[in-house]
């Protein structure tokens, strides 16, 4: 049996392997080739420089195309979706759906996406740094992006919302060399992963609530309890943060520290209508919700007219349309979820209309900044004559946003007057609110963009003229595209009016239902139009006054002061924190600990209910006398003058653990444990050679009676768990059918090693990669690089390899009586160093010890042994090497690279693991195979044994980073001073001394 998180691993592999061998559609195809895409982007700007943009554009166009294709069915009110089981254990599902909403949104992320990839292939040098991980990125997040609005499971939503957040911080982050680029991205990152993880608790608790994890089943469901009411608050948190919304807003103008291409789209197009899709997806079930107009209309209005104000006092232009973007995303939050049909369909058209033309305007930016060498609007003259099509087409975009015919911008802009009016004189307070509050925003609008466009192009007098250097023709693609299709889409109103209106549909229209047109006659909303335009007019006109009254009023507290004041607050705690706890003293560390542990465990004693009614104070009378022995060596340890002293009676310890376990039925545990406590004994001493002989003679031991008093508690508090848990038991333990299960389905009779490599195999690929991280610490302790090879004597080693053959043939010769040595620790270590009794010794017992582990390595699965114990017998074998001949002769013995050993038996462990996938069974399924030998008997061989070489090779590796990390590279310390070895010119002489 495995466990269920194995379970879920495997099956959430298979519906992997589905997805990619059987796609159900082509929304999962385009997922899928969006992911490839962005894997191999590096090698392919490595092969055609910039010029891989245009074939990274081909992924995004393909989703467009894809997306165009499946409009009919689309606007035929028949959503296409796809599903396919991921982690049926937790109800999670890889479930994409397109409806008129999705199928806009899909619209807007490929088409733009693509118009901007091409736009990067003129935009980026062919030098330009990191510029294959910058494609690579930029299309990892087009195709999150486009994962994110098509998405239709929740939890699907959210893993594309916060990749959306880290891609963003990495296209932000990447001119990383500079700190302001760092910084911003930083920010932007901090500030929506927030959001997104308050989201996430939103969605659980909507989750919870209507027993289903489907987007769209949950707005149909459209729960209005107060557990939802609360959950719709938390999704918006999320959404109001991603589209930075205030108080959210202030990391969208630091962003424009990316470059221009990554705010055209990412902050025009893609990323920050992420919280109006969600925000405008939430609507139709949600917006009458409590708590839904105050938060959307309030925020909204608030955030367009902070953006609209600070827009009129920038002198860049791309932070002139960086809070002209706030302004804007503002006015699209409260039209989206206003809640009403009308006002659905206003803002969705608005929502096309502001991707396409804002986009167009950061990207005419890009082309001023990249050919000009600036962006400042003050050091700007004249290149509107000088580069008339750049100037016409940011005109075009300029009049879609501030809402001049025959744009779709004035078409969404009227219909949002019409829509908000209409509901204003109804009665609705809340429209009201929304329609002054849109209009005079809109009047700051036209007042920022009127600026902007005498800013970039016009003359302006004691200015410098600016000449546009000549740039390749399809650098202006992108932006004439956008800009064109603001226009075009404009006259089409009553088109789009048809594509859009399966999304306003999904709202309740109590009178006749508004339609997108060009043109409506002589209106109200004509005349709010027109009055913001003249405000707005009259606003840029009197702009040196304007400015004087900002500075007049000061800038205040904003909300990107309080960001930074909160970072330095959690700065300057974490300082004082870092200062009180990290002290660099190892028993005020363990203090902490044990003294918290103690009173969170006595806590949870106190409440305990449940006590033992049964006491039994041992099973055999032996177990008294190991104990008294183990108590009598721990309190000894804390008596002990020496530090050798110390380590052998806490050495007792374990070896009184083994005697138990041995007495309990366990000889595999036995063994295992006293292999460990002699590792770690050696270990212990191969680190005492770099210390004082004396315990503190130091620094000595100080307030020794508050050490006893938290070493007291915590034995006692652990004595009483023990007795507590041992009680607590209720029902059979499951380990009673561990036998049966290891016999039947693992073909082995010692149930502890077939629970490590079999029943709970997984659990113990987690211990090797620990065991790794481990030996790689020890080692990166020691060495500045490697793993010691390089330190090793090469002599030894050379003379080891070249003399090899040469011994071999004089063994074979009966006539020699030198049949060769090893072992000769004379010829490296100094006599008082040497210990013939042990070279004799270790001589002897070296290959049977080699051989035992070997034998507990086969037999482990049905005797006791195992790879663990093996390898540990193995590394003892290393272990008395060393010991009987120094870092040479270990150097010898084992002539290879420990990490080498370690990769080695992960790839093993983990080979084996995964084989059975591919012939359609569980991860870590083991079989067996049976050979009649005639004489010699039966020969069975179960799979799960491969499994256990890794474990064993991974634990000699350990053994041996040890041995040449605090062994041998102390020695070669010792050596450099003198003081352990031979000088090294003796051992290249080939010294020999006699070994009689």
């Amino acid at each position: 049996m495995l466990s269920s998180a194995l379970q879920m691993l495997r099956r959430a592999y298979a519906a992997a392997l589905r997805s990619i061998s059987a796609l159900e559609g082509q929304m999962l195809a385009i997922l899928l080739a969006f992911g490839v895409g962005s894997l191999v982007m590096p090698f392919v700007v490595g092969r055609f420089g910039r010029n891989a943009f245009f074939i990274a554009a081909l992924v995004p166009l393909a989703a467009f195309v894809d997306a165009l294709v499946a409009g009919p069915r689309v606007m035929a009110g028949e959503p296409i979706a796809q599903s396919v089981d991921w982690v049926t254990e937790l109800a999670m599902t890889i479930s994409v759906r397109m409806d008129t909403l999705s199928w806009l949104l899909a619209l807007v992320v490929s088409g733009v996406g693509t118009l901007v990839l091409v736009y990067c292939a003129r935009y980026f040098r062919s030098d330009e740094d990191s510029l294959g991980r910058f494609a690579a990125v930029l299309l990892a997040f087009a195709g999150a992006m486009y994962g994110l609005v098509v998405a239709d499971d929740v939890y699907l939503l959210f893993v594309f919302w916060e990749a959306t957040s880290v891609l963003s911080y990495l296209l932000i982050g990447h001119y990383s060399r500079k700190k302001a680029s760092r910084a911003a991205a930083l920010q932007a990152l901090l500030v929506t992963t927030f959001g997104g993880l308050v989201m996430l608790v939103g969605l659980v608790l909507l989750a919870v609530e209507t027993g289903t994890s489907s987007l769209s089943g949950i707005i149909e469901a459209a729960p209005s309890s107060t557990l939802a009411v609360v959950a719709i608050m938390l999704v918006l948190v999320g959404a109001l943060s991603k589209s930075a919304i205030f108080p959210f807003h202030f990391w969208l103008p630091a962003a424009m520290a990316a470059p221009t291409p990554v705010s055209a789209y990412l902050h025009a197009a893609a990323m920050v209508k992420a919280g109006i899709y969600l925000v405008a997806r939430l609507a139709p079930g949600f917006s009458e919700i409590p708590g839904w107009h105050e938060v959307i209309i309030g925020l909204g209005v608030f955030t367009m007219l902070l953006g609209g104000w600070n827009a009129l006092k920038q002198h860049d232009l791309k932070l002139i349309l960086a809070y002209g973007t706030v302004s804007q995303l503002g006015f699209l939050v409260i039209v989206v979820g206003y809640g009403t049909r009308d006002a659905a369909l206003a803002g969705i058209a608005l929502l096309l209309a502001h991707a396409m033309f804002k986009s167009t305007l950061f990207l005419a930016v890009g082309i001023i900044d990249h050919r000009t060498g600036t962006r400042d609007l003050r050091k700007l003259s004249g290149l509107g004559r000088d580069a008339p099509v750049l100037a016409i087409i940011t005109a075009l975009a300029v009049a879609s946003m501030v809402g001049l015919p025959p744009t779709l911008g004035f078409v969404a802009k009227e219909a949002v007057f019409t829509s908000l009016l209409e509901d204003a004189t109804a009665g609705e307070p809340f429209g009201w609110i929304a329609l002054v509050g849109v209009a005079l925003g809109s009047v700051l609008t036209v007042a920022y963009s009127a600026r902007f466009l005498w800013g970039a192009f016009s003359r302006k007098p004691g200015v410098e003229s600016r000449r546009l250097v000549h740039e390749h023709t399809d650098f202006f693609l992108a932006p004439a595209v956008l800009a064109a299709g603001g226009l075009v889409l404009g006259t089409l109103a009553n088109l789009v009016d048809g594509w859009l209106s399966g999304y306003p549909a999904e709202f309740p229209s109590p009178g006749e239902a508004y339609h997108l047109a060009l043109w409506h006659g002589v209106e109200p909303a004509l005349g709010i139009s027109l009055a913001t335009l003249a405000a707005g007019t009259v606003l840029f006109l009197a702009r040196q006054r304007v400015s004087k009254l900002q500075k007049s009023l000061g800038t205040g507290i904003s909300a990107a002061d309080a960001y930074g004041a909160t970072m330095q607050a959690v700065d300057r705690t974490a300082a004082r924190i870092t200062s009180l706890t990290q002290r660099g003293s190892l028993p005020f560390y363990l203090g902490v600990i044990l003294t918290v542990f103690a009173v969170s465990i006595s806590s949870a004693l106190i409440l305990n209910r449940t006590w033992p009614v049964e006491f039994r104070p041992w099973d055999y009378p032996a177990q008294v006398a190991i104990g008294v022995i183990m108590m009598v060596a721990a309190i000894a340890a804390t008596r002990a003058g020496k530090r050798f002293q110390a380590v052998v009676l806490v050495g007792v310890t374990g070896f009184g653990m083994s005697a138990l376990f041995a007495l309990q039925g366990a000889p595999d545990l036995a063994l295992t444990q006293i292999l460990v406590e002699i590792v770690t004994l050696v270990a212990f001493v191969l680190v005492l050679r770099r210390l004082p002989a004396r315990l503190g003679q130091k620094h000595g031991t100080a307030h020794g009676g508050i050490r006893a008093l938290i070493g007291a508690s915590v034995g006692i508090l652990m004595a009483v768990v023990a007795a507590v848990a041992l009680g607590a038991r209720t029902e059979l333990p499951i380990s009673l059918e561990w036998a049966t299960l290891a016999y039947e389905q693992a073909h082995g009779r010692n149930i502890v090693n077939v629970a490590l490599v079999d029943l709970r195999g997984w659990d113990t690929m987690g211990e090797l990669s620990v065991i790794i991280a481990a030996a790689t610490g020890v080692a990166s302790l020691i060495f500045i690089s490697g793993r010691g090879v390089d330190n090793l004597p090469t002599v030894a080693r050379g003379v080891a390899r070249k003399t090899a053959r040469d011994q071999l043939l004089k063994s074979r010769d009966p006539a020699n009586s030198d049949r060769g040595s090893w072992l000769l620790a004379g010829r490296t270590l100094a006599d008082r160093n040497r210990s013939i009794l042990l070279e004799v010794v270790v001589r002897l017992i070296f290959h049977p010890v080699i051989v035992v582990s070997l034998y507990l390595l086969l037999v482990g699965h049905n005797a006791p042994g195992g790879g663990f114990a093996g390898g540990l017998v193995a590394g003892m074998a290393l272990v008395a090497r060393y010991l009987a001949g120094g870092r040479h002769e270990l150097g010898a013995a084992a002539p290879v690279d420990a990490g080498k050993l370690l990769g080695a038996g992960l790839v093993l462990a983990v080979g084996t693991a995964l084989v059975p996938l591919f012939f359609g069974v569980d991860a870590l399924t083991s079989t067996f195979f049976e050979w009649d030998l005639g004489l010699f008997g039966r020969l069975e061989f179960v799979t799960s044994t491969i499994f256990d070489i890794g474990v064993y090779l991974v634990v000699i590796g350990l053994v041996l980073d040890v041995l040449r990390s605090l062994g041998a590279e102390v020695d070669r310390q010792y050596e450099e001073d003198g003081v352990h070895e031979k000088p090294a010119e003796k051992v290249a002489s080939g010294e020999r001394e006699s070994t009689s």
